[in-house]
Formats: structure tokens, C-alpha cells, sequence
């Protein structure tokens, strides 16, 4: 019995998608979709991206797609992909290929006509699924079983596929995550430990990339600890050294309970010291964007908060800090006193404490310094001496729990300028 995803994906049946493949499955030629955009559709999850297959040359593509009248864009003609886009939404249109010579990060292909040497360049057997126009799934490396029982796979031999491009490494762990179940396969996490050094090959941006993509699964907890044990971890963000990753377990149950969404930063942030000079490094060292390096910096600059803090000092602090590096550190205390609570009594203490102060630290909206520089200048104060004055004020007005009005505020002034 045939498998099929057709009446199981409504982007499947999408018109314009069928018009593309029509128009590259006349005369001989054929295409189909390929790759996560099956595995997802079998699986009921959801699909961003559709790339198709074909054995037309990319010329050929492209004379097609604009004849039926999509606007076509040679995104990777070497490589043999086009980009077809149809109703706004673009399509990869890859011709069949095999690798020729790679060194690691990149490959040289030919182009042919074999869908079987096709699939067998992928990495990943549940990586490797066609499904032709009418929906009918092809499976020419075992990839359908494999994504029955959750066994993430390499096509043929693992190192070879991993020395072809060592990212596998990563990718290895990071589908792991999303769609394994029980322990990786065996072949697979040896290949991974013994060419872990592969990784140093790779540019900081793709590292980085594979990384967040692992850490925003809905629990990546089981693939973060395979790769500790295979050293891939270390290898990947030795910051994780020595820390321990005990962490990303009871982060990952409080998203669960409390609602919040999947934060590959906060999860990141479980799994390393809170060093702000070494996060810094991190963030240069991996090239994340300047806020996401800013977010790390701030919450690991941030102090420990005890859970007995009363709202009023929490708001001297957030009024002072990084209220992100503030609700970080929260989010994660939480966390944490909430893993603890099954056993420890005092825990469960501290996981009250710390949810009302989150509760509070979500609500909270900086309060405005009610003086002006201005407003001292009126007084006849000028300089330094104003600076100093108004830092003056302005901490008084911070230890009062921001009660102190203008008015108040500028009779304090007038009193100092007469003492």
C-alpha cells in the first residue's frame, strides 16, 4: 500500500504549486517535492518552506516557470536550485544532483537524472522523502520506517556524509531534538564524537544558526545531553563547560506549565555561567545579532535576586538595571526553585516568591524623573554643580518609591542651594 500526503497537507493541493509541477513534469521531465516539506506533511506538523526536485537542467526551469507565467530567480544556479515564485511564496527548485568533490563546508555537483543518487546525497533518511504531484510519497532509503519509529538516520555511511559537510554534526542533534525518540543512533552519535573537531571548519554564523534552531525545539533537553556526552557540546560552546546543563530540565517543564513560549536566548542562558565578560566573547565569537549578545550581557550582569525582596526594591532595581536582564534572571530562578520544589519544602517558597516578583517585573512600566535640568537652571544652578544636584534628587526620588512630586522635589533643591 502507497503512502500519500495528498488530503493530509492543504498546501499540497495549493493550485499554483500544482500548476509549477505540472509545468516541470511535462515531456519527459519530472519534479516533486522533496525533503522536510514531506517529512513535516506526514507527520501533521507544520510546513514553512516547499522545495521541489526535478531533473529539468536549470535553464530549463527557468524557461518553464516563466512560460506558465511565475517570475523565476537564479538563487543558486551553480548548484543547480532556482527560485520560483508563485503567488508571492517562493519555491526552490533544485535540479537532481550528486556530489562530485567536497571539502567539509561545501560541495562541486553534476547534475543527472538518477532520483536515487539524489537521495543518497542528503543527510538524513526521514531528510529524504519525494512526493509526487498526485501526493504518492517516494522512499528510496528506508526514511518513511525510520520516521515511524522517530529514528534519525545518516543516508549510507555516517562520517562519510558528516566529512561532506560537517554542520551534519549539529543537524544531527538539532532533528534529533525536534523528531527523535529514545537514544540517537548509535552509528550516528560515534560519527559525531570522532569528528567533533570538524566543527572548527565551520563559519561562526551557520554554527550559531543550527544552535538556535536546536534550542528553540520544543524540548531540546535529551539532544543537549547526547551531545554533552559525545563532547559535541563543548566543542560547539565550550561556555557550557564544566557548568552543567542539569538547568535546561526544569526551564523546560516551567514553559510548559506557566505558558511561556520556547526562548532559545533564556535556554541558552540556563546552560552557561552568568559571566557578562564571557558571554560578550560568546556573542563576538559566534557572530548573534547586537541585541541578542545585548540580552546575554544584561542578564548575566544582573545580581541574584533573593525571593524574599519586597515589589518596592524590585522597582529601585528595574529602575537602575536591564529590566530584560532583570526577567531573565527571574524566569530562570523560577525555573529552577520550581525543579526543586518536589523535594524540598523551602524551594517551593522560593518559587512563590519569585512568581510574584515576575508577575510584578512583567507589569512594570519606568516611572519618569519628574525634574529637568532646566527646572535647577531656574534656581540659578549651573555646571557640575547642577549635575550633581539633580543625580542628588534623583536618588532621593528613587529611595522614596518614586513618591516624591516636582514640587517636593524642587523645595528639597531650593533647601540644599540655601544650606
Amino acid at each position: 500500500m502507497s503512502t500519500s500526503i495528498a488530503g493530509q497537507a492543504q498546501w499540497f493541493s495549493a493550485p499554483l504549486l500544482q500548476k509549477l509541477l505540472a509545468a516541470l513534469n511535462a515531456d519527459g521531465e519530472e519534479a516533486r517535492v522533496a525533503g522536510g516539506a514531506v517529512r513535516n506533511a506526514l507527520l501533521g506538523a507544520p510546513v514553512a518552506d516547499v522545495d521541489i526536485a526535478t531533473t529539468n537542467l536549470p535553464e530549463e526551469t527557468v524557461r518553464r516557470a516563466e512560460a506558465a507565467g511565475f517570475k523565476t530567480v537564479p538563487t543558486g544556479a551553480e548548484h543547480g536550485t532556482i527560485t520560483v515564485i508563485a503567488g508571492g511564496k517562493p519555491f526552490e527548485v533544485t535540479t537532481l544532483r550528486a556530489d562530485v568533490e567536497t571539502d567539509g563546508r561545501r560541495a562541486k555537483v553534476a547534475f543527472g537524472r538518477d532520483w536515487k543518487a539524489d537521495a543518497e546525497r542528503r543527510d538524513f533518511t526521514i531528510n529524504a522523502l519525494y512526493a509526487k504531484a498526485d501526493g504518492t510519497v517516494v522512499d528510496l532509503v528506508g526514511g518513511l520506517a525510520d520516521l515511524e519509529s522517530r529514528t534519525l538516520r545518516f543516508i549510507g555511511d555516517a562520517e562519510t556524509r558528516i566529512r561532506e559537510d560537517y554542520l551534519r554534526i549539529l543537524r544531527f542533534f538539532r532533528f534529533f531534538a525536534w523528531y527523535g525518540k529514545g537514544r540517537p543512533d548509535a552509528e550516528g552519535l560515534k560519527a559525531c564524537a570522532r569528528l567533533k573537531d570538524g566543527l572548527s571548519r565551520l563559519s561562526a554564523e551557520r554554527v550559531w544558526s543550527e544552535l538556535k534552531k536546536l534550542l528553540s525545539a520544543p524540548d531540546p533537553s535529551r539532544a543537549l545531553l547526547w551531545m554533552r556526552q559525545a563532547g559535541v557540546l563543548t566543542a560547539a560552546l565550550p561556555e557550557s563547560e564544566k557548568w552543567g546543563i542539569d538547568a535546561i530540565h526544569a526551564l523546560v517543564r516551567a514553559e510548559g506549565d506557566l505558558g511561556w513560549p520556547a526562548d532559545p536566548l533564556l535556554r541558552l542562558q540556563a546552560i552557561v555561567p552568568p559571566d557578562a565578560a564571557r558571554m560578550k566573547t560568546l556573542g563576538d565569537r559566534l557572530r548573534l545579532s547586537n541585541a541578542e549578545t545585548d540580552r546575554l550581557v544584561q542578564w548575566a550582569a544582573t545580581a541574584k535576586i533573593e525571593p524574599v525582596v519586597t515589589e518596592g526594591e524590585l522597582a529601585k532595581r528595574l529602575y537602575r538595571g536591564s529590566l530584560e536582564g532583570i526577567k531573565d534572571r527571574l524566569r530562570l530562578d523560577l525555573a529552577s526553585a520550581r525543579g526543586r520544589a518536589e523535594q524540598d519544602d523551602k524551594a517551593l517558597i522560593e518559587a512563590g516568591g519569585y512568581f510574584r516578583l515576575l508577575g510584578f517585573a512583567e507589569k512594570w512600566q519606568k516611572p519618569e524623573f519628574p525634574l529637568r535640568g532646566g527646572d535647577l537652571a531656574q534656581l540659578g544652578v549651573e555646571g557640575a554643580t547642577l549635575g550633581a544636584l539633580l543625580k542628588g534628587l534623583e536618588a532621593e526620588w528613587v529611595g522614596s518609591g518614586f513618591s516624591l512630586d516636582r514640587d517636593a522635589l524642587l523645595k528639597r533643591a531650593a533647601d540644599r542651594l540655601k544650606a
